[in-house]
Formats: structure tokens, C-alpha cells, sequence
């Protein structure tokens, strides 16, 4: 899992544009209005080859007067638990004020490392003379920014560097933990947590009808057929629209994508009787952009009655799961290898059968193949079906590895990229999985020109 790096402070000393500046891209809406809402909260960023997760949170000051300090140590709480560095940004145009006070003072207590940014330090040479009043925080020495210009983020990531955890390459404690972890991840409501109360035989999680009670990602240890799972219980994902500017909701979000990241298995769960949402396919969609294995859940079956009449699958109850399961295919086209399961956490109908399905799609997200295996059948699929191609110039494919898995992951070598196609790939990548039964699991084609 990445290392989360929480960007706060009050509103309108410049975090989005850092955020925006860190990152690379215009993620977050930039507005001098105090608490803009930003369209997306978290995003990807990299310094000297280590990767890791920035959060922008928003300001820590509600308009409210009487609600400053309750909903500034709320905001705060929340980043300090998620983050592994934080970053406390101040304006050196407005001057220390007592809301910077009042938010270093709980970041201090908390005892995670702190790097004070003073931002707005537009003019290069000499700091103005604001700059040093910044010292009566006690969080160290000052680094001056200009997020717009990008003055001094090269030394404030630097530190950030300084202060994350070091990277464990060896990853001892992983190896050590063979636990096979599984996040259940969907829509509010989906039933997750009455899944997971149902594998644990306990209440482990507070389950309840309204949206967005589970906030945290928190795990239960089980133990199936003589293997340990970590089941991973994750907040329901909302459509952004749908998660107020100020709710701490927006930070379950990071937390249930986080669990994906640190997951082995992706368990989707769709409520059946409310049918397949386009939020179903996000959520699916990170784990399948991630490479994740995955297994798609559809919960509520002890309702067929009402799923057969609110999703329009006939009269007839014994065709209802080839129906449903027919209309999900089309939905969720873009990871076809994923299995299906119905199932019921409320009476733990098929949660034997989900536990087989994650152990499968789990085996084949680490199978590894052998070159000369691999191309053997290079050479079969090519001899099958004849490359492209264009203006007399035809595709070679020369060379075929597997360079990693968890997905397995293969390059293939040929003349000319612009030759190999998609489809021809997508052939490719269809004779791997019929060969050696990846049929459940997502696989990455890299090309590589020969010479690369």
C-alpha cells in the first residue's frame, strides 16, 4: 500500500493548487472563495522513484464561528489517522493567525511527523519578514513554497522523503502473514458488513440501513477450510456528488481504496434487488485497473421474489440467475474474467462457494509461466491467426516473457508497436488464458519494439 501524505490548514492559504502543483494535474478546482468544493480529493504522486498518495482535505475552518474548533479537530483527527506525513500549509501574506495555532496544536499531539509549508513565497531571493513569525508554531523550521510558481516543492518533497516510513523491500512482515486478505468493497448498504458478520459468526461490524456506517477499513481474521483470510470491510462508495465537502465520508473513500491497494482479492458486492449502477462499475473498475483479483458478489438472493420483479427477469425463479447474470456480463464487459457468485449474507447461501472463488482467482493472479512454454504458443497463436498488417508492412512478434504477476504480466517483443493492434492483443492475450486456465484473472500485454 502506498504511503498517504494529508495536505492541510485552514481555507485559502493555496493547498489545492499544491495539491495540484505536487501532482501534475488540475485534480483539484482552485478558487479564491473559502471552501470550494474540490471534484476529487486524492490523487497519485512520485519523488525521486517513490511513489505515494497525496490528500488534499479541504479547509479546517467552517463558516460557523461556534463550530470552528469541533469541526477543525474532526477534519484533523481524520488526516492525522490516515496520513503517514502531514503537511500543514500557511499563508505568509495573511500572517500567523490563530487558526494556524490552533490546528498545529493538535497536529503536535498527535506525534506523526509534521512539515510546516509557508506558501505564497511568490518572489525569489530573500523570505519576507512574515516568514520567520512562522517559527512560533514549534513544528521546526519553515519551508517557504509558492505553489503557483513551484518555488521551493522540490525541498518541501524532499522532506517528505526524509519523514516517510522507509521502504521495506524485503517485506518480511508480509511474507511472514501468508493470510490471504480480501476487500469487500461496493455501494453503501450492499451488505458488506452483514457478510462479514456472517463469515466472523459475531458482530464485528455495525451493520444498519443507513448509508455510510462503516467508516473505517476494518479487518476481521477468519479461517476457512484450514486457510487464514483477512476480510478487509470497507466504507461504501457514494458518487462524489452524493459526499457533502465537509464530511468525513470523503476520507472513507481513501481508506476503501487504500484496502483494495493492500488487498489480495477484490470482493464486489451488488445489491440485487436495486440491480447493476454505474457506481458498481467504478468501484470495479479501480480494482480492475489495479490488476487486483476479483470476485463479483451479487448479495440479497434470499429476496428473489422482489430482485425478479424490481429487475424484470420473468416469471420463472429457476432461470432468474442465468438472466441476471446475463445482464451483469454486459455491465461489467470491460473485466470479463471476473466470476460471478449469488449469494446471501443474511443466511450464508453460496458464502462456501465465494471462498472457492477467491481462492481460485487468487492462484491465478500469481501464476507464473515459463519462457519456453510461452513461446510455444507465440509461435502457435501466430501461425493460427496471421499478425496485421499495414501499407506492406507486416507485425512480427519475436519474443514473449512474463515479467511479473499479481496480474501476470507479459511482454512481448516485435518490430513496430503501431503494428500490434489491440484486437491482435486482445488474441494474444486470449490464447495465454485458454493455454494455462487464466480464465478468472486480469492479464497486461506490454509491447516492446526489439532494442527497447
Amino acid at each position: 500500500m502506498l504511503n498517504i501524505v494529508a495536505i492541510v490548514g485552514r481555507p485559502n492559504v493555496g493547498k489545492s493548487t499544491l495539491f495540484n502543483k505536487i501532482t501534475g494535474r488540475r485534480t483539484a478546482i482552485v478558487d479564491d472563495s473559502p471552501g470550494v468544493t474540490r471534484d476529487r480529493l486524492y490523487g497519485q504522486a512520485d519523488w525521486n522513484g517513490r511513489e505515494f498518495t497525496l490528500i488534499d482535505t479541504g479547509g479546517l475552518e467552517p463558516a460557523s464561528k461556534d463550530l470552528i474548533l469541533s469541526k477543525m479537530r474532526e477534519q484533523a483527527q481524520v488526516a492525522i489517522e490516515s496520513a503517514d506525513v502531514i503537511i500543514l500549509v500557511v499563508d505568509v501574506r495573511t500572517g500567523l493567525v490563530a487558526s494556524d495555532e490552533d490546528v498545529a496544536a493538535i497536529l503536535l499531539k498527535s506525534g506523526k511527523p509534521i512539515i510546516l509549508c509557508v506558501n505564497k513565497c511568490d518572489n525569489v531571493g530573500e523570505n519576507p519578514p512574515d516568514f520567520y513569525e512562522f517559527y512560533n508554531l514549534g513544528l521546526g523550521e519553515p519551508i517557504a513554497v509558492s505553489s503557483v510558481h513551484g518555488h521551493g516543492t522540490g525541498d518541501l518533497l524532499d522532506r517528505v522523503m526524509e519523514l516517510l516510513p522507509k521502504e521495506n523491500t524485503g517485506d518480511p512482515d508480509e511474507t511472514a502473514d501468508e493470510s490471504v486478505k480480501v476487500a469487500i468493497i461496493g455501494k453503501p448498504n450492499s451488505g458488506k458488513s452483514s457478510l462479514v458478520n456472517k463469515i466472523a459468526g459475531e458482530e464485528r461490524a455495525i451493520v444498519s440501513d443507513i448509508a455510510g456506517t462503516t467508516r473505517d477499513a476494518l479487518d476481521t481474521s477468519v479461517e476457512r477450510g484450514g486457510e487464514r483470510f483477512v476480510l478487509i470491510d470497507t466504507a461504501g462508495l457514494r458518487r462524489k456528488s452524493k459526499i457533502g465537502a465537509d464530511s468525513i465520508e470523503r476520507y472513507s473513500v481513501i481508506r476503501a481504496l487504500g484496502a483494495v491497494d493492500r488487498a489480495d482479492v477484490a470482493v464486489i458486492m451488488i445489491d440485487a434487488v436495486e440491480g447493476y449502477t454505474e457506481q458498481d462499475s467504478k468501484i470495479a473498475g479501480y480494482a480492475h485497473e489495479k490488476g487486483k483479483a476479483s470476485v463479483i458478489a451479487i448479495n440479497k438472493w434470499d429476496l428473489l421474489p422482489q430482485i425478479i420483479e424490481q429487475n424484470n427477469l420473468g416469471n420463472r425463479t429457476d432461470k432468474a440467475m442465468d438472466e441476471y447474470r446475463k445482464k451483469l456480463m454486459a455491465d461489467f464487459s470491460f473485466m470479463s474474467y471476473a466470476p460471478y457468485v449469488f449469494i446471501s449474507a443474511k443466511t450464508g447461501q453460496r458464502i462456501d462457494a465465494l471462498f472457492e472463488l477467491v481462492r481460485k482467482t487468487r492462484e491465478q493472479n500469481l501464476t507464473r509461466i515459463g519462457t519456453g512454454k510461452l513461446n510455444d504458443l507465440l509461435a502457435y497463436a501466430t501461425a493460427r491467426v496471421q499478425p496485421p498488417s499495414d501499407r506492406g508492412k507486416r507485425l512480427k512478434l519475436y519474443y514473449i516473457t512474463q515479467a511479473d504477476t499479481k496480474p501476470p504480466t507479459f511482454v512481448v517483443f516485435c518490430n513496430k508497436i503501431d503494428l500490434f493492434h489491440f484486437s491482435y492483443q486482445r488474441y494474444i492475450e486470449n490464447q495465454i488464458r485458454e493455454a494455462f486456465g487464466l480464465d478468472m484473472t486480469p492479464i497486461k500485454i506490454i509491447p516492446r519494439e526489439r532494442g527497447d
